[in-house]
């Protein structure tokens, strides 16, 4: 999985150490707080890294190898984005409440009854006539 990223740009250790640490307490949480919370967390991070080396590339220049970091930090946001929470194929669960044969009731034609006071006024309000 790394070797891939390490293969294809010659980043930084110090950025490459980065987003394994990003990866390892994502596959954490992922066991805590499932997929999305930990996909969320660890971009997040990640985007952190990225603003830091696009900064560092402006102020250093592009012979410091800043490009490579934010080429590496790049991928690693798309591999984290690319993550779905699909282990199994097979059909997707019916949503809760709703019966294989029961159509699902839209907002738009629901019933909507009267409201209770309509037309009535109350006791001590001035007419205005």
């Amino acid at each position: 999985m790394w070797s891939a990223l390490l293969e294809t740009t010659p980043a930084t250790d110090e950025v490459i150490d980065a987003i394994a640490d990003v990866e390892i307490q994502r596959q954490a949480m992922e066991k805590d707080a499932g997929l999305a919370a930990s996909r969320s967390s660890a971009l997040r991070r990640l985007h952190e890294l990225l603003d830091r080396e696009k900064e560092a590339l402006q102020l250093r220049g592009p012979d410091a190898g800043h490009p490579e970091n934010v080429e590496a930090v790049a991928i690693a946001i798309e591999r984290v984005k690319g993550m779905t929470g699909i282990t199994s194929p097979g059909p997707a669960p019916a949503p809760r409440g709703v019966y294989p044969g029961q159509p699902k009731a839209a907002w738009r034609s629901a019933h909507r009854s009267p409201a209770r006071n309509k037309g009535r006024r109350t006791m001590g309000r001035a007419g205005g006539r």
